[in-house]
């Protein structure tokens, strides 16, 4: 196989240096056109390129991923294949490695392209995995242990003192995150009426997810079971006795803790067994960082040790809840950790405003760690990430001489524009259930509203509600805040930075 990489006279020399960074199993050569820019390639500018160069005929000729060109008349002239290559040169080690296997395409660039071709067969591999294993035992369909992915239970926290339209809600962005289970939070002093009443509402709202009730209380337990809960949580020693009979009658699932010790652990779990309780998945407790962490862990090891199959219930959201540092990065280690020892349930609310996408996360750390395992690798290359604000690779800096540069300085005047100005937020349409963008015109009360920046700033330009350069700069700037800010999930104020500066 023979390819040609066609650039520019300015990337000519990236091009040459990514090239040199990778060994590839073909003849692969730089083609420079008479342009500055690759983007700016044409059918014109590549024919002109290819009729100067004496060298024999190539399988596949790559064009800048940045290129809007349409090279397909020029490709059925020359009879070969002109697809798009990466956006940046840096990028063109890892596209050449699979060059030879893969059809890139004439219209999404190959960086991009190999990302999304590495993610659908990242989720290809997820559902032959799950779909080959039987599981210890099932949920509703919902397959645990037995070498199943790590499910996600995610907890309603009080969820007894919702209304139904807040239950229906909380459930279907819970749903939409990832969560495998919904565990429906009792409050304290809530009567058994209550725990019907929400159970029966959940099942209405969503009947083939699987709900489980939580907490301690025999009585109210019982409640849930009676009303058609598939799992409750949590049993001990003390309401076994009360429930027990109940929970194997309707073969349903029961979680049950320690009291104090892994000891503990192994007589609980026997004592269930004893009053006919099949489904069991066991919760040695794990605790937050400074109440034994680390001693909560090293139980976990060791019941692992002690009992191969016995499905484990792994409560993440006990460090996530309890740690100001960001959720995406404390789950992903902990879904690590968990998988090492072969836990089956990662279980957690998002009752803090730091923790709000746990769930999301931690679905995806369960897939990461399934790949990870499949292909018998650390959780990285797989397909799938959850890098949110760090980069997997940084792009190179371009170094230039302090020579000719003009210094900027901000403008310190402000010129009201006659079009008028407007008040940008970030608004939850509660039908849709949905954040977006929200750019009200103060002077005609005109609220514009979308997910990007750019719409907002188009729709604003379009209907000509803004009319000085430096408004429009403006407003450019505060929607792009407001757009990150969604994305991040974070709260935005206008003029207000959206991070603080730690010192």
């Amino acid at each position: 196989m023979r390819i040609l990489l066609a650039t520019g006279k300015k990337a000519e020399g990236m091009v040459k240096a990514a090239l040199r960074t990778v060994n590839l199993p073909f003849d692969c050569e730089v083609l420079t056109q008479d342009l500055n820019i690759a983007a700016f390639s044409t059918p014109n500018s590549l024919k002109k390129a290819l009729s100067g160069k004496k060298s024999k005929k190539s399988d596949l000729i790559l064009v800048s991923g940045i290129c809007r060109s349409d090279f397909t008349s020029l490709e059925n002239e020359i009879a070969t294949p002109i697809r798009l290559g990466p956006r940046n040169a840096y990028d063109l080690g890892e596209a050449l490695k699979v060059a030879d296997k893969m059809d890139f395409s004439s219209h999404i660039p190959a960086d991009v392209f190999l990302a999304e071709k590495r993610k659908e067969e990242a989720y290809k591999l997820l559902f032959e995995l799950e779909r080959s294993v039987t599981g210890y035992f099932s949920i509703k369909n919902v397959k645990i242990g037995g070498g199943a992915r790590m499910k996600v239970c995610a907890e309603i926290v009080d969820a007894t003192l919702m209304t139904r339209k807040e239950l229906r809600q909380k459930m279907a962005y819970l749903i939409k995150s990832g969560a495998d289970i919904i565990d429906l939070g009792v409050h304290i002093g809530a009567k058994p009426e209550e725990v019907k009443s929400v159970v029966k509402a959940a099942l209405s709202f969503a009947h083939g997810v699987p709900l489980s009730v939580d907490t301690l209380d025999a009585e109210l337990l019982l409640a849930g079971i009676q009303s058609g809960a598939d799992m409750i949580l949590s049993v001990n020693r003390e309401n076994i006795p009360v429930v027990a009979d109940a929970i194997a009658e309707n073969d349903i699932a029961a979680v049950v803790i320690s009291d104090s010790s892994i000891e503990s652990m192994h007589e609980n779990l026997e004592i269930a067994r004893e009053h006919g309780i099949r489904r069991l998945i066991a919760d040695p407790v794990l605790n937050a960082v400074g109440y034994g962490l680390a001693e909560s862990v090293y139980n976990y090891y060791r019941f692992r040790l002690q009992d191969k199959n016995t499905p484990l219930f792994f409560g993440v959201g006990n460090v996530t809840e309890l740690i100001d540092a960001d959720s995406i990065g404390v789950n992903a280690t902990l879904a690590g950790i968990a998988s090492e020892l072969n836990a089956d349930i990662l279980f957690t609310p998002e009752y803090s405003d730091k923790a709000r996408g746990s769930v999301r996360e931690l679905r995806i750390a369960s897939e990461l760690m399934m790949l990870a395992k499949a292909r018998k690798s650390a959780p990285k290359d797989v397909g799938l990430a959850l890098l949110m604000l760090k980069e997997k690779r940084k792009k190179p800096v371009v170094s230039v001489q302090d020579k000719g540069l003009i210094v900027a300085n901000a403008n310190t005047k402000w010129r009201v524009d006659p079009k008028g100005s407007f008040k940008i937020s970030i608004i939850e349409i509660e039908d849709e259930s949905i954040r977006k963008i929200c750019a009200e015109h103060v002077s005609t009360g005109e609220r514009i509203v979308g997910m990007s920046a750019k719409e907002v700033m188009d729709t604003i330009l379009r209907l000509k509600l803004a009319s000085l350069t430096e408004h429009v700069s403006y407003l450019s700037i505060e929607l792009a805040k407001a757009e990150l800010a969604l994305r991040l999930d974070r709260s935005y104020e206008q003029d207000e930075a959206l991070f603080l500066h730690n010192p």
